[in-house]
Parts: C-alpha cells; structure tokens; sequence
C-alpha cells in the first residue's frame, strides 16, 4: 500500500494546514480515441528560461517541450487551437512568434494529425491605434491567413481588436468578414471571445449587448455559410451559447469555449450539443479524452464521473480577472512534469496570488488530474518554499 502523500498548504493568513492527497489520477486512455464531437485543446506555450531577452521585449520559446506537449495532446486523440488565446496570444506572443508556432506545430505532425490542428489568424501585428480604415484590418488579417495557408495550415478567425476599436456600425462587421472569409481556401471556426477574456473586444460584432451582437454574427454567417466550419463562442454564459447555437445553420457547428458549463454544453440535450475548443482542454486532456470516449460508448455515467469533476478546477483557474487563467493553465503543466520549470512569457506566471496555487493545487488532485501525485507534490513544495513557505 502506497504511503499517503501529504503537503503542507498555506490558507490567506500564511498559517499552513496539512493537506493529505487523494492521489488517485485519471488514468491516461490508450488508443483507439473514438469521439462523437469535434474537440480542440487550446494549448500553452513552453518559455525558455535561460534566453537573455528581457520579458517585456518579446517571447523566448523552449521549442521542444512546447511540441512535446502537443504530442501529448494529438496522442490522446484530441484536435490542437494553435498560437490561440492560452499560448499567450496577444499577451506576450506576438504575430512572428505565432507564426512560427504554427511552422513548428505542423511540421511535427503527420498528414492526417494535420487535420486536427486550425491555428489563429487575426490582426495583433497592427496597433489598433495605428489602424485608419477597414482596408488597413483587412489588409492585417489577409497576412496572416496568407501566411498559415502557405503552410497548408487550416485556420480560427480570431476576433480584431482593431476592428473593436474602429468599427462605426454592424455593417463594417459584415463588411470585413466578407472579404477576409472569401480569402480562405477552406472553412474556417469564427472565434467570438468575450470581453471577461480581452477587455480590447467589448462591443465586438457592433454591440456591447448580446442581442444585437448575435444577429450580426449569424448575419455573417449565413451570408458566408460555405466559409465557415463552425464558431467557438467564449462568453462563460451557457444560456447565450445554446441561443446562438439553435439560429446556425445546420452545416455550421458550435463550439463551445465556455470554461464553466462545458460539461454540459458538450453532453447537449433534446435539441442539440456543442462540439469543443477549451483552454481546460490542455490541462485536463486526459480526463477529457476519457470522458469523450465513454460519452461516445453512451455512457454518460462515466462521462460525467470523469469530466463533472474538473469543472470546479476550471472555474477556479478562468476566475476574473478572465484573462490571467494562463498561468493556472501553466503551473499545472510544471506540477505534472510537462516542463521543468514554471516560467512563462512575459513574466505571466506572476499573474495570480499564492492562494490561488495552492487551491488549483487541491481542486487538481480532487479531479483526478495530477498524473503523477509524488512528482506534483514534489514540485508543490519547492513552489511554495520559494514563497517563503516552509514545512
């Protein structure tokens, strides 16, 4: 019998309290990974640690953890959100940074893994107040499209801040979309990230209330519908999503981006589900691989035993501020091994205060997520006594 793994755990006064692991990991699901849904893991980026360059100048990148780790993911059968949100896009990736990402990403997978990886094009290498036209946002996502296609990369039409910024009406909405989808040699995922995650995209689609916001969205839809795989809607409000979801059409999927009710939205009901692109997707991927295969089988019992747990964990790392849940993201990366160090770019693993570690820390190993709870523990500790914390 293995003996109990125990760390001491500091609450918000700094007096530690021992805290005893479960230490019963989801087990890692072999192949053949069967799904009934499209499922895409936005995925992290690895920093490296010893690059001379200063944080704030740009992103030093350890090449192969940060494909290691997209192995990872592509062997547990799950699809790959390339240079997306959770690989610090716009906070601390830049375009170039980003581009070459995607080169790296596609090299290493084969054909056919090739078809589960959609990377992100928008406009982050113009200053959005540097644009003066609709041509000049149109000009800056055309680059990046161009450039991921040359690559035979297929592609997320990230939301613009640009655009948030100049857009007079719903109609220059329409306008750019129309010609920028026309550009794509194949169907793309529309993203529509909400401005908990990116305060730049409130009002995005023409309007800060959603009604008015989703008749333009579908509007661009339906009049591009041959343009469009499917839209990832990031809103963390269930009751929008599954709105938006009953008006697409019906050759147009809905991907959930929601990172407090992905349970359920995936599970659907009488009237329909949504398929996945989740940054909870990297950290929890065995769980969620495991799940998806049971809710494949029918077995919704199961399902639900491996995915409902991690629900907590995922509302706990996506906590507002919104945008900052990169760094839970990558500290349970360091806790289970996928890289060495918990360094990220931009200095982003100084994001979140001490309590919010060590609760990710107790809501990971409740989820069955710490794939190896010594290692995890191991690491727990240093992080802590590198705070200060001894014991």
């Amino acid at each position: 019998m293995m003996a109990a793994i125990e760390v001491s755990l500091p609450d918000e006064q700094g007096k530690t309290v021992l805290y005893r692991l479960k230490a019963s990991p989801v087990p890692v699901p072999g192949a053949p990974h069967v799904f009934n849904r499209v499922v895409f893991s936005a995925a992290h980026v690895v920093a490296d640690p010893f690059a001379a360059l200063e944080p704030a100048l740009g992103s030093s990148i350890d090449w192969n953890s940060t494909i290691e780790f997209r192995r990872h993911l592509l062997d547990l059968g799950l699809g790959i959100a390339e240079a997306m949100d959770t690989a610090q896009r716009g906070m601390g990736l830049h375009w170039s940074g980003a581009l070459e990402l995607i080169r790296h990403s596609l090299e290493a997978a084969s054909p056919h893994e090739r078809e589960r990886i959609y990377s992100g094009a928008g406009t982050d290498q113009l200053n959005p107040a540097d644009a003066r036209s609709i041509d000049d946002i149109v000009r800056a996502y055309l680059e990046q499209i161009e450039a991921i296609q040359k690559l035979d990369g297929r592609i997320v039409l990230m939301a613009s801040r640009a655009l948030a910024r100049i857009a007079k009406s719903s109609k220059d909405y329409e306008l750019v979309y129309a010609r920028v989808l026309s550009a794509c040699d194949r169907p793309v995922i529309l993203h529509w990230l909400g401005d908990m995650f990116d305060p730049a995209l409130r009002g995005y689609w023409g309007s800060a209330a959603f009604e008015p916001a989703l008749e333009t969205a579908l509007a661009v839809i339906n009049a591009n519908a041959a343009k469009v795989d499917g839209i990832k809607i990031s809103l963390l409000d269930a009751a929008k999503e599954v709105q938006t979801r009953r008006h697409l059409p019906r050759s147009v999927k809905m991907y959930t981006g929601d990172d407090f009710n992905y349970c359920d939205l995936i599970k659907g009901d009488g009237l329909g589900f949504s398929h996945a692109l989740l940054g909870i997707f990297d950290p929890i991927a065995s769980a969620a691989s495991a799940a998806l295969s049971a809710l494949n089988r029918g077995d919704i019992a199961a399902y639900d035993r491996l995915l409902a747990p991690t629900v907590p964990l995922s509302k706990l790392i996506f906590r507002a501020p919104t945008q900052y849940y990169k760094t839970g993201v990558v500290f349970l990366a360091y806790l289970n091994g996928f890289q060495h160090h918990f360094v990220m770019i931009a200095g982003a693993q100084s994001m979140r205060p001490l309590p919010y570690f060590t609760n990710v820390f107790r809501l990971a190993d409740e989820a069955g997520v710490l794939r190896d709870p010594e290692l995890a523990a191991d690491r727990m500790r240093r992080f802590l006594a590198l705070h200060g914390v001894e014991g």
